[in-house]
């Protein structure tokens, strides 16, 4: 295959997750992927721990069996994901096929280590060297297999990995001892040592195979929550039907104790749901009429009767499992600098294998020593523990995350989280909660209450702002429709106007309805934002017509939230399109001492832009997260390093997110940023541990200090203590909800 050192950017992608099997550690995933990038309008992520590949290719260029052709041809093999119980079941079965293969390597091998563990007490009986070689050969050639076509398959490709040490280390032991055993040489025998390594590193891949199969059960419990049947209307009959099945519009019945079957909005009916899984609250929310339920949630006391809003794939547990997926599978820039040092590790050990063996024949002249410190070298040097520090803690904390109500879309966003400096903070709908209400109401003196309203009404009847939806709501409220048909214009981060039978309607914020000319009463105007309250002018053909003015609610949890930001050490910074004055209000409520008021959406990103400048004091560039909730908000949220979206926000703000809060408050900011440093300490403890063991483990077998035996023991539990210690995260807590 042509080398390419450069894959153009592509344009409109077509993306797909292909399951890996045959992978043993990061060399592994670092060729897979080398292999794949190499082909044309192809980038592709391996990873080792969830063992899947995401690729963006371009099907008429490369289309998906030239994919999996390529990954067959680099030694492994790749399908298309299955749904997740069937990958369960095929991983188990796997497992237990290696199950299997281990116990009869263990059975075979145990009669050679006994003779090695009774000399250790002065007993010494010696096997036969033809038992011994009839009980190590087929655990090195019929066990050991894998290791050898692995080998090989990375040989062929033009690097190397776990397979190749292992092979090289064990067929050195072994063919040296039939060597000894043929030509009745006066030297021990090591059948033992290359039994014993393979049995060891069987067991080791057992061990890492169980404690990844637990880093990926937070995902697993998501799936286990939807129900398999649901309780279906069709034509006039409640009928039992799969799921599956549903279709949009479908009614459904869930009665107390079950789990919503699938998205939905409540026709009939009054009940609470459990829906920790959602949001990571453990509050039961009251649903009743017109109110939304979510598939995998728990009704807890009432009978619902629900009409399906989304099934299959557009619920929103799918869309949380799909992000899930997709972070485990992304990497951070730490796990890219682990896979490139493990691209050149195994060639750098051999080398150091073949000094070895110089070193020690030059040296002792013994031929059998100088063999078996190089084995311990190679077997010792297995680069697993290295290629797992990462990617197991970030699936375990993905996982933790989205429990907790946190749907990190890319894991990288999950290792910047830790290093943010600055938090900027939108008000409407993020430290508020986004639902104002209508305050006052103060028509000018030749104009009714009802017909301000009224106006108010015809103005904001197709807006989604929350605070025209407020006014509209208010008005229909008192049972007053607009009278007359207006053609609307946004004004953005303005207001509204209208025209309707020749005349000019304005809604819009006290500064820009005086741009348009209207006269204002600024005492009144200022008296009301200094209560935290927004006005809103309506004039009509710039002659006022009087105030309305509404006031959005603090999240219960914001203050405690930014108190708890600023004591992790973050500057917290909010952004208002509101005025000065009810901005300020609203600041000090929540302790905020930094703010910016009546700034336009575009001017929002040039915000956190500007926000991003060298701190004077540590002489670092500014990291800059933004948390909103609007359409508004997006372009900010695509400007910051790190961006989080309100749940309960637009999709346009979610998706442009990199961490969406089920929550929809402030303290899940605090959570996620407590999450990524845990995350990052876990890394950098695994990094310490799989570093350290190889610079102090290959200096000790090169100079003769650990046999082969030892050497494998070493390895195979160096894996295991990296996973282990990843899985530690799933202590990690939330803070208490209030």
């Amino acid at each position: 295959m042509p080398r390419r050192d450069y894959n153009p950017p592509m344009e409109n992608p077509t993306h797909v997750k292909l399951q890996i099997t045959g992978m043993h550690c990061a060399a592994c995933s670092a060729r897979l992927e080398k292999v794949l990038n190499q082909l044309p309008q192809v980038e592709a992520q391996v990873s080792i721990a969830t063992e899947l590949a995401q690729i963006d290719f371009h099907p008429d260029t490369t289309p998906l069996p030239a994919l999996i052709k390529a990954i067959q041809g680099a030694g492994y093999d790749a399908h298309v994901p299955r749904d997740f119980a069937a990958e369960k079941l095929a991983r188990e079965t796997i497992l237990r096929h290696e199950q299997r293969r281990f116990f009869i390597s263990a059975a075979l091998t145990l009669p050679l280590t006994l003779e090695m563990l009774l000399m250790m007490f002065g007993t010494h009986i010696m096997l036969p060297a033809w038992l011994q070689f009839a009980l190590a050969t087929p655990v090195q050639f019929w066990i050991g297999s894998r290791f050898y076509s692995g080998a090989w398959g990375s040989l062929r490709n033009g690097s190397a990995n776990m397979d190749v040490l292992v092979a090289l280390g064990t067929s050195a032991a072994y063919l040296l001892s039939c060597a000894v055993w043929l030509l009745h040489l006066a030297q021990p025998l090591y059948f033992e040592s290359s039994a014993t390594l393979i049995t060891l590193v069987l067991l080791g891949k057992l061990l890492e195979a169980r404690a990844k199969g637990k880093a990926s059960s937070a995902l697993e419990a998501l799936l286990k929550l939807q129900p398999k049947t649901a309780q279906v209307e069709r034509d006039g009959v409640m009928q039992t039907l799969p799921v599956a099945d549903m279709q949009v519009d479908d009614v459904f019945l869930v009665r107390p104790g079950e789990s919503v079957p699938v998205d939905g909005i409540v026709i009939e009916g009054t009940s609470s749901a459990d829906e920790s899984m959602l949001t990571g609250e453990s509050v039961a929310r009251s649903k009743q009429s017109n109110d939304k339920v979510y598939a995998a949630t728990s009704n807890q006391y009432g009978l619902l009767k629900c009409r399906a809003l989304a099934v299959g794939s557009h619920t929103q547990l799918a869309a949380i499992i799909r992000l899930v997926e997709q972070a485990q599978g992304s990497k951070a820039a730490i796990q890219k600098l682990a896979d490139r040092i493990s691209a050149i590790f195994v060639p750098v050990v051999m080398l150091i294998a073949l000094a070895t063996f110089g070193a020690w024949y030059l040296i002792a002249h013994d031929f059998t020593t100088a063999l078996i410190n190089a084995v311990a070298v190679l077997v010792i040097a297995c680069p697993c523990a290295l290629g797992l520090a990462t990617p197991t803690a970030l699936v375990v904390a993905t996982g933790r995350a989205a429990q907790a109500g946190i749907l990190v879309k890319d894991a990288a966003a999950l290792e910047r989280a830790h290093q943010l400096s600055v938090l900027v903070v939108d008000k409407t709908g993020t430290i508020t909660a986004g639902k104002p209400g209508v305050t006052d109401v103060l028509p000018a003196s030749e104009i009714s209450v009802n017909d301000l309203l009224t106006v108010s009404s015809m103005l904001t009847q197709g807006s989604t702002h929350p605070l025209s939806r407020a006014l509209f709501e208010h008005a229909q409220t008192l049972q007053l429709r607009p009278q007359l048909t207006a053609t609307i214009t946004e004004i953005a981060g303005q207001g509204l106007s209208g025209t309707a039978e020749g005349k000019t309607y304005l809604l819009a914020s006290p500064g820009y309805a005086a741009q348009q000319g209207v006269a204002l009463d600024g005492a009144r105007v200022l008296a009301l934002q200094q209560q935290g309250k927004t006005v809103m002018v309506v004039a009509c053909n710039a002659q006022l017509l009087g105030y309305i003015a509404s006031q959005d609610q603090v999240r219960p949890s914001s203050r405690e939230a930014v108190g708890r930001l600023r004591g992790m050490g973050i500057r917290v910074v909010m952004l208002s399109g509101d005025n000065a004055a009810t901005t300020q209000a609203i600041a000090q409520q929540v302790g905020i001492t930094e703010f910016i008021a009546e700034v336009s959406p575009r001017a929002k990103a040039a915000q956190v832009q500007a926000l991003k400048t060298r701190d004077s004091q540590t002489g670092m560039t500014n990291l800059v997260g933004m948390v909103g909730d609007g359409i508004n908000d997006a372009p900010a949220l695509a400007s910051a390093d790190v961006s989080f979206a309100m749940r309960s926000g637009s999709d346009i703000a979610i998706e442009a997110a990199d961490i969406t809060l089920m929550h929809n408050d402030l303290m899940s900011v605090a959570d996620a940023i407590s999450l990524s440093r845990a995350t990052l300490k876990k890394i950098r403890q695994n990094l310490f541990f799989a570093f350290a063991y190889n610079v102090l483990g290959i200096p000790l077998a090169a100079v003769g200090m650990l046999n082969p035996v030892i050497a494998g023991t070493a390895m195979a539990m160096s894996s295991v203590t990296v996973v282990s210690n990843a899985l530690l995260l799933k202590r990690w807590q939330p803070s208490t909800r209030r």
